[in-house]
């Protein structure tokens, strides 16, 4: 059978996206401009149509195109006959990222991707595509997404599972998912807008939020093969759709192109100071004495709660940001525990005795970190309720991820690697287990994880 052989970008975000060729780059450095209108739009899916929130009337919302340095200005109306600015430059970052509403669920559907090539004349530090394309995986809902988000919120249970996954069509907000393409390997090249040491697999594990660009070579004989999407749940009694989504990867002849020499990707995680956190994150449940079953469907008639060091977040009126630099008192308060209380068996003697034991703390609680720190955090996933994987991840950062376990963690027999560790804004902390990050507290906002 005749073959083709050329290497091809594919772009993989756990939202979704149309995929398509890029045919030219955009030309930087400079300062890009986007209008984005957001307005309702109708949909057909699964044979139902929908009215949904979008941006320009597209479902996913349009593409940036930017180059690492330029200028994004993005201009759009947020309440009616209201307009908002919103400006970012492109520092140290170049891969694929996301757009996305920052308010409840609306990121559903008002989403799209950030595609920031590198600097002109700049070459990619590894051997560079013939032809990109992207792919966004994800789940369908066909209950209106905002109905939804209230009525989960309002009964304290956890979210139903999807009526689909797709791919290049709707995005996702709680599952994780295996990817793999038949009879290829993909060669992971960026993570969440970072470059990383190549790497080859046979599929990936992505968690919410999470960004891959990887290379495929396409050196099989000219045909169709199956690209597949499965879900991963690993919480127990959780119900979610069990079932495999497919696309079609289809070879056409292609010529091969010349490549320039590859550059060299070495990083090394920054040594920390103090503080050095233990976050123990978890799934809680606050009971409820109530008959009234419909409002209450968490576990006994409870409402879920997610911690992290046994705290639960109570968000306030005001953003964080705005109260620090206002002087505003009474938002929040800096006791935030770097640790524990106490340190146990997180993962097999977590208090999960619902009702009894299983209530956190409320409140709004940061830690103040020093300008330029060096900071290592530790996120140790527990039994309370029951182990699960977690999705975590920092706003306005990129972190070194030095490694990830099962078990509690150990500092005397942890594997963690500080030479060329993956350099990401999400990862998923596995089940029962651990991941440890570094970053470097040099960017002046408010994050969360």
């Amino acid at each position: 059978m005749e073959k083709s052989c050329c290497r091809f970008f594919l772009f993989l975000l756990f939202f979704s996206i149309n995929g398509g060729v890029l045919e030219a780059w955009p030309k930087g450095s400079v300062t890009r401009y986007s209008d984005f209108k957001v307005q309702t739009a109708s949909i057909t899916k699964l044979c139902k149509t929908s009215t949904v929130v979008t941006v320009n009337g597209m479902y996913p919302g349009p593409t940036i195109y930017a180059r690492e340095d330029d200028r994004v200005v993005v201009k759009c109306p947020i309440q009616a006959g209201q307009r908002f600015k919103y400006r970012f430059a492109l520092l140290h970052q170049r891969g694929t990222l996301f757009w996305h509403a920052h308010i409840s669920w609306l990121r559903a559907t008002v989403h799209g991707p950030l595609i920031i090539y590198p600097k002109q004349g700049a070459s990619y530090p590894f051997e560079p595509p013939v032809e990109e394309h992207v792919i966004i995986l994800g789940e369908y809902w066909l209950r209106d997404i905002q109905d939804l988000e209230r009525h989960v919120k309002e009964s304290g249970g956890g979210p139903p599972g999807s009526d689909a996954y797709i791919l290049n069509g709707h995005p996702a907000l709680n599952m994780e998912h295996f990817f793999g393409v038949a009879n290829h390997s993909m060669t992971v090249v960026e993570m969440d807008g970072e470059y990383t040491k190549p790497f080859k697999t046979s599929f990936l594990m992505l968690t919410p939020g999470e960004t891959y660009n990887v290379l495929i070579k396409a050196d099989q004989p000219i045909g169709n093969y199956y690209m597949a999407m499965a879900p991963y749940m690993p919480a127990k009694n959780v119900p979610f759709l069990n079932k495999t989504s497919y696309a079609i990867l289809n070879y056409v002849k292609h010529t091969n192109s010349n490549a320039p020499p590859t550059v060299k990707v070495d990083k090394l995680a920054p040594e920390p100071i103090l503080p050095n956190f233990v976050f123990a994150i978890g799934l809680n449940v606050f009971s409820c004495d109530s008959p009234d079953h419909d409002r209450f469907q968490g576990p006994n008639g409870g409402i879920f709660a997610a911690s992290v060091n046994y705290v639960t977040f109570r968000r306030q009126m005001v953003s964080l940001l705005n109260a620090h630099y206002n002087n505003l008192e009474g938002c929040y308060s800096t006791h935030f525990p770097d640790k524990p209380e106490k340190m146990y068996d997180f993962v097999n003697e977590a208090p999960n005795n619902i009702g009894v034991d299983t209530q956190p703390a409320i409140g709004t609680q940061v830690s103040v970190l020093e300008y330029g720190w060096a900071v290592q955090v530790i996120f140790q996933d527990t039994g309370i309720v029951a182990t699960e994987n977690h999705p975590m991840h920092l706003h306005g950062f990129s972190f070194y991820l030095l490694g990830t376990g099962l078990g509690n963690f150990n500092s005397s027999t942890a594997i963690l690697y500080f030479y060329d560790p993956p350099y990401r804004n999400t990862v998923g902390v596995p089940v029962g287990g651990w991941a440890v990050i570094r970053f470097r507290a040099d960017n002046s906002v408010e994050f969360a994880s």
